[in-house]
């Protein structure tokens, strides 16, 4: 379980590293937009109250802490589901990236109030109109890595 560890721990740092790179130290919440690579990569701030592209984001401040809670009871579950059908090494790398993520979007709702998204990209004539950060990739990357590598005799 030390691979679910340092995975999570990972992205976790990259998650929150880059969030107060681009909110405090190029000050995004203040310019909004920096093009990077345009129109492939863009970072745009856009503070995520919701859940994702943006649904929930009306919602009252009781949402905040429902999410919150939501965030570590599956964290809680996939880490007691790895220990109970132990998956091979990517899976178990797939996990820690999952939780990892899910708890670097819980640390934002608790200093910010909601998740800080900053990463915009477009492509082939699409303008994608939403941001995500660094946590919503490892979360994506890690519940496909799971529902590809995860436990039941799925080793790799």
């Amino acid at each position: 379980m030390k691979l679910v560890f340092w995975a999570g721990f990972w992205a976790f740092i990259v998650d929150q590293a880059s969030k107060y790179l681009v909110v405090h130290g190029m000050n995004l919440q203040e310019v909004g937009r920096i093009e990077v690579l345009p129109p492939l990569l863009n970072l745009h701030m856009a503070w995520n109250t919701g859940i994702n592209f943006g649904l929930m984001a009306n919602s009252a401040e009781a949402a905040r802490w429902i999410l919150v809670a939501i965030a570590l009871l599956i964290s809680g579950f996939v880490y007691y589901w790895m220990l109970k059908d132990r998956p091979g090494r990517l899976g178990l790398i797939a996990g820690g990236m999952l939780i990892g993520g899910a708890l670097g979007n819980v640390v934002d709702r608790l200093l910010y109030g909601a998740v800080a998204d900053f990463l915009n990209m477009s492509c082939c004539g699409i303008d994608n109109p939403y941001a995500f950060n660094v946590a919503d990739i490892a979360i994506f990357g890690g519940a496909l890595g799971l529902a590809i590598w995860g436990g039941s005799k799925k080793q790799a």
